[in-house]
């Protein structure tokens, strides 16, 4: 029997799984870590962290010599090493706003409409390369000794293996990336004095890049390219072709559908990135969705009070007596390119009590997913159904919300194990067992449940939710 590993460097914690040829689940393992906030809007971590929670898991699954590993993680953070491969400074995540002036710095050294061209995306405040000129700009001593920069999955690959590498689909998130070349770009790498040495060597997300060295696992395991945690979690829903739509509920939220061609939205209002299958995808992403809904529930519920929450949400009227909540708790990105946006309650009366409070912080969530999917209906995207992952995908409060909102069935899948499913998926890619993604997620993608439309009508309540960010755009940014 082929055992596959799929290890998942996500924001809050590590997962470990392993799955065998067909997709069943044989074991996993989970490990939290801390997150820092020095400073408002700031988040870091120690990277040292991410490793210490790998080993906790891998020596709990117990398998020394699985036949391939496959890696996934949060996207965009920047890992900084100096010339012994030694951490320099705690690692920039993905959802830090710190960069404002270097994106804006990025756009003016390449051209806005060039940047867009050579990387299908704007230089955004979340992705990698800003944070790498806000290194130089506010710490160049840290920056004269950084010598490698990596992804943060691509950390626990050094450390796994002694190799640095990435691949396309995390590559696609930095950029610095010719993503319809699937290559590192000269052009915005020399326009921003940034030498191509300082990136690593980057592959396909299902080849082998390299293989373990004695530690934990046995020498000799191969590594996979594996994919940043978007791509990843798409296979592990089969969303590898056109019309199957994949929504995650995680601590972001994310709508995602897979392209044949790198086609792009030219307001950068969602993200163009090579995808884990050889090809594309398009995908909005929200900065705060299960995010948001657990600040609720800390604020309203003291922090372990999900099942009330989501009851009492269930028991309030539709549309929440006009009461409105904007998701935008970190900044936002699709649809609105806002690092200054805010959330919060608009339109309180005396007559809204907790549940109003949380239907509508549900319903906002859901109406900023939605936002995403109307931009990705411009590159083409369509769907018959949703493929709904996350901690989200338990309520089935949320996924009715979900499938009356986009008028389309939810479905839940068998296996909802996130990213490290796919990055599972795509080991036995790298290792032989299936020919490609497609036929992989055939055989091992399977349905669990599925919500139809209520035939309850949002329409109304998403009106008034789109009217309010360009009404407030102004006052966010006093």
């Amino acid at each position: 029997m082929a055992k596959f590993l799929g290890i998942d460097v996500g924001t809050s914690g590590c997962k470990v799984l392993l799955i065998d040829e067909k997709g069943t689940l044989l074991k996993q393992a989970s490990a939290e870590y801390p997150l820092e906030t020095p400073k408002p809007l700031w988040t870091q971590q120690n990277p040292e962290d991410w490793w210490l929670g790998v080993q906790r898991c891998l020596q709990e699954i117990g398998e020394p010599r699985p036949d391939a590993i496959g890696l996934t993680g949060q996207m965009h953070g920047a890992v900084f090493l100096d010339a012994k491969g030694e951490v320099v400074r705690p690692a920039i995540l993905w959802n830090d706003q710190r960069t404002v002036d270097e994106c804006a710095e990025m756009d003016r050294k390449v051209g806005p409409e060039r940047m867009m061209a050579l990387t299908c995306n704007p230089p955004l405040t979340g992705f990698q390369a800003p944070k790498v000129l806000w290194l130089r700009n506010h710490e160049p001593e840290n920056f004269a000794r950084t010598k490698h920069i990596l992804l943060p999955k691509d950390y626990i690959r050094y450390r796994l293996t002694g190799v640095m590498a990435t691949e396309v689909s995390d590559a696609s998130g930095t950029a610095a990336f010719d993503v319809p070349n699937r290559r590192w770009s000269e052009e915005v790498l020399s326009a921003n004095a940034l030498g191509q040495g300082l990136f690593p060597e980057c592959f396909e997300s299902d080849v082998v890049s390299s293989s373990t060295v004695m530690g934990v696992l046995e020498e000799g395991v191969p590594v996979v390219g594996g994919g940043g945690d978007q791509a990843a979690g798409a296979v592990g829903t089969g969303a590898v072709v056109p019309g199957v739509v994949s929504v995650s509920l995680g601590t972001s939220g994310v709508v995602f559908t897979a392209l044949t061609s790198p086609s792009y939205d030219p307001s950068g209002a969602t993200h163009t990135f090579c995808h884990a299958n050889r090809a594309w995808h398009a995908m909005g992403v929200m900065l705060s969705c299960g995010g948001a809904i657990r600040w609720v529930r800390d604020v309203l519920y003291g922090g372990s009070g999900f099942a009330q929450m989501n009851a009492d949400a269930a028991t309030a009227e539709q549309g929440s007596l006009g009461l409105q909540f904007l998701p935008y708790l970190a900044g936002e990105r699709t649809p609105h390119k806002d690092p200054h946006a805010r959330g919060g309650w608009v339109g309180a009366t005396l007559a809204h009590s907790r549940t109003h409070l949380a239907r509508s912080a549900f319903e906002g969530v859901t109406f900023g997913l939605a936002d995403g999917f109307e931009v990705l209906k411009g590159l083409g995207a369509s769907t018959s159904e949703l493929r709904v992952t996350g901690g989200g995908a338990k309520s089935e409060f949320w996924l009715q919300m979900l499938a009356d909102v986009f008028g389309a069935p939810c479905v839940t899948l068998s296996v909802d194990e996130g990213p490290a499913f796919g990055a599972a998926i795509l080991a036995g890619v790298g290792a032989g067992e299936w020919p490609d993604t497609e036929a992989a997620t055939k055989q091992v993608v399977r349905v669990a449940s599925r919500v139809d439309p209520s035939g309850a009508d949002y329409r109304p309540s998403m009106e008034a939710f789109r009217a309010l960010y360009p009404a407030l755009a102004g006052w966010f940014r006093r």
